[in-house]
């Protein structure tokens, strides 16, 4: 009863802005709504809009969402969920002057000194693939040993390397504006019942489309075949080599329930190149201290600009009266009145479980029911370590971190293995050769775990949210823990007796914990049915929703999930061009 008379009195006032979820975009749209823009930002948000009284609301006892730093084990920090740092939007560490928060230069690995860039070490090389013939693959920003590394392998493939390499660059580059727009919706821009400035936004948008268009010239027909062809079948366009084709071939499904032959799976390998670290493109990197490093400087961010920040408090229902909405009700029964909510919990537990039915129409009601693909197939593993795993094919010389222990370490050489562990799972059931993405942050940040000891970050494919041979329990957690420890001490004998503890996140655990529908990490699945103007649905991709003065700003918005940023950027700068 203290409590929530406490939390009564912080909260109660009529707020101008809630947002529902604490999670990064939250954080970026809350502070782009409260901050007195500077004239850098003008262009984005006009004067007479800043300054509005904005109230952040979080479930768990920490702000972040997935992004978030945590020490499950003793003196272990891991980046329990997200876990890599690429794709945030450069203008949102402007615009917010989030240097100034604790995100600070650093001097990279190659010397230069970049004083627009994070506190991240970038991951360089970025790739290994060990196999266990004592080979290996070996990725990273030389491309000249890209291609000697390659060549073991083709020849060829090394000589179209640069080429496939360039390719991409050109995509990215007519791409990137479009993460920071609104997408093309025909819907609203021709919808009767759209308000005149989201007819203007539609119709801007379209045109600034159609004149990008017309500038990529003949890689517009590559382009729409990155939005809608299987990765096998661009892969097999430029290389031979299984192997380089597997390490690549991840990116295509991670995440994601999808096969490298599923159409549309070359999107989400094109989603995973886009961003970059250190002026590199295509780079990703570990932010120092972990992920919580970036949400706990757009918190101090969000701060300074005056917003209000409160944890444990979780929101079971978005309240709407006479048609608009009036703010939302806690789990501890205290209503929060507000005339604009910004949601930023996923576009199916907003609708779905927040909103009540009479207010949403029911074509939108039965698109979330039953064609929003949630399904996921992931799962996170974050082990302490005593020791550096050891490489077969790539011996430990002394205690310290090699080069390939840098980047991402790939266990899967041949397409073959990735198919047949998706086909697991389109059965209902767990692989039973897991596909296994591992990073090892601190072979570039000492501060996360005590001297001489490691961590290893797993991210696994793939298993299902409701196996077919029961449900999660512990015993068959650890089961499952135990075949992917396996895989990896096939490649690094040792691994297993170097394991001090781990966490493992199944899809009901993500769910349960961070709020991600059914596991997914990015809160829907990333196939052109659900990107673009399609995302989270036709008529609604501009951020608004059926219900005057709702909003939506997760990853379930375009342009998509990662730790971007975008969604809540371009959320906050549609609810400030609506808002009085």
């Amino acid at each position: 009863m203290m409590r929530a008379a406490a939390v009564a009195q912080r909260l109660g006032r009529q707020w101008d802005a809630i947002i529902v979820g604490g999670g990064h975009n939250g954080l970026v749209a809350a502070t782009y709504l409260a901050k007195v823009p500077t004239l850098e930002i003008r262009c984005f948000m006009q004067a007479h809009q800043a300054g509005k009284s904005v109230c952040v609301l979080e479930k768990r006892h920490l702000l972040g969402g997935a992004a978030v730093t945590e020490e499950i084990i003793p003196n272990f920090h891991f980046s329990r969920a997200s876990y890599v740092f690429s794709l945030f939007r450069p203008q949102i560490i402007r615009d917010l002057d989030l240097h100034r928060h604790g995100l600070e230069s650093i001097r990279g690995l190659s010397g230069g000194l970049d004083m627009t860039s994070l506190v991240v070490y970038p991951r360089d090389p970025s790739s290994f693939t060990p196999l266990l013939n004592g080979k290996s693959l070996l990725l990273g920003s030389d491309m000249a040993a890209n291609q000697a590394s390659i060549a073991q392998f083709s020849k060829a493939d090394a000589a179209n390397y640069p080429a496939y390499n360039a390719m991409l660059d050109r995509l990215v580059d007519f791409f990137i504006p479009l993460v920071d727009e609104l997408p093309p919706d025909l819907k609203v821009a021709l919808g009767p019942t759209s308000t005149l400035t989201a007819r203007m936004d539609a119709l801007r948008s379209l045109g600034h489309l159609g004149l990008r268009c017309t500038k990529l010239g003949s890689d517009i027909t590559t382009f729409l075949e990155f939005m809608t062809a299987p990765a096998d079948k661009i892969l097999n366009k430029w290389f031979e080599s299984d192997v380089l084709k597997a390490t690549l071939a991840t990116d295509a499904i991670i995440g994601a329930k999808l096969s490298p032959s599923t159409p549309g799976s070359a999107y989400v390998l094109f989603h995973h190149i886009m961003g970059g670290v250190n002026g590199i493109k295509g780079t990703w990197g570990h932010v120092k201290g972990g992920m919580g490093g970036v949400t706990q400087a757009l918190t101090k961010a969000a701060v300074e600009a005056g917003v209000h920040l409160e944890t444990d408090a979780a929101v079971t229902s978005i309240d709407v009266a006479q048609g608009r909405v009036v703010g939302v009700t806690l789990a501890s029964g205290e209503h929060v009145a507000a005339s604009t909510v910004l949601s930023n919990a996923s576009p199916s537990l907003t609708f779905l479980e927040l909103v009540d039915r009479q207010y949403l129409p029911e074509d939108l009601l039965g698109h979330f029911e039953k064609a929003w693909n949630t399904e996921s197939a992931s799962t996170k593993i974050n082990v302490a370590l005593d020791a550096l795993p050891n490489f077969t094919c790539a011996p430990n010389v002394g205690s310290e971190p090699m080069p390939h222990h840098r980047g991402t370490t790939h266990f899967e050489d041949s397409m073959t293995q990735i198919h047949d562990a998706y086909l697991d799972v389109q059965r209902g059931y767990s692989s039973k050769r897991p596909v296994i993405e591992m990073n090892i942050p601190t072979a570039l940040d000492r501060t996360i775990a005590p001297p001489g000891k490691h961590i290893a970050l797993l991210f696994v494919q793939y298993t299902p949210y409701l196996p077919k041979d029961g449900p999660w329990t512990d015993e068959k957690k650890a089961q499952f823990a135990d075949q992917v420890f396996s895989v990896i001490e096939q490649y690094a004998p040792g691994f297993k007796n170097s394991i001090l503890g781990y966490d493992m996140l199944t899809p009901p655990d993500l769910e349960r914990i961070f709020s991600l529908p059914r596991g997914n990490i990015f809160h829907g699945a990333m196939g052109l049915d659900q990107l673009f103007w399609l995302r989270p649905m036709s008529g609604y991709a501009d951020y608004r929703t059926p219900v005057p003065g709702l909003y939506l700003c997760s990853a379930g918005t375009h342009p998509g999930g990662g730790v971007m940023g975008a969604c809540g950027r371009n959320a906050a700068n549609v609810c400030l061009r609506d808002m009085p």
